[in-house]
């Protein structure tokens, strides 16, 4: 794999656990369940079918995806204000992606421990596969206990494949087959 697809997919990762995680490890923000949730993404991008994935947390992969997730964002922002309070919280970044200035801000908003919504409005400058403007809706429950035989960090992806974010992350653990009776 060239350096450059390995920096892609590490990041399209790292993108698709900060949607589960971010919002839980930041110092100030609400303490998130342990155990499955879901993590529903819906776009206004033009043919984005949006995205339904689950993933298994324990409080140490919370802290694990934050350093993760912030060290990424280190190296490709200018500016990376996230701040929580009161069940709310707000993000404000400013991001080198591929010669493209990516600005993005999120609002996030928490229903206890158990479920927590997040707009996001994003431009791109110049844009960025075609795209200068995308609104992102994501919206996370907890489902309840992981299932049987799953570890912290399994993500079930929307084809059904299951990967574990410490893993591939550091590239040891190969996609595997879902263990999900659903699909």
């Amino acid at each position: 794999m060239s350096a450059l697809a390995h920096r892609a997919r590490t990041l399209a990762l790292l993108a698709l656990g900060a949607l589960v995680a971010l919002p839980a490890a930041a110092q100030d923000a609400p303490k998130l369940r342990s155990g499955q949730w879901e993590v529903v993404r819906k776009s206004d991008r033009a043919g984005d079918k949006g995205m339904r994935m689950t993933m298994c947390m324990d409080d140490a992969m919370q802290r694990e995806m934050w350093v993760m997730g912030m060290g990424a964002m280190r190296g490709m922002c200018s500016k990376s204000d996230v701040r929580f309070a009161a069940g709310r919280g707000s993000v404000d970044l400013v991001c080198n992606m591929a010669g493209s200035t990516m600005r993005s801000k999120a609002a996030i908003t928490f229903t206890g421990d158990t479920a927590y919504r997040t707009d996001i409005d994003t431009t791109y400058d110049p844009p960025s596969n075609g795209i200068a403007h995308a609104r992102t809706l994501v919206e996370s429950r907890w489902l309840g206990a992981c299932k049987v035989g799953q570890q912290p960090g399994d993500m079930i992806l929307p084809n059904g494949t299951t990967i574990n974010m410490r893993n591939a992350l550091g590239g040891a653990q190969p996609a595997r087959p879902s263990t999900d009776p659903k699909r």
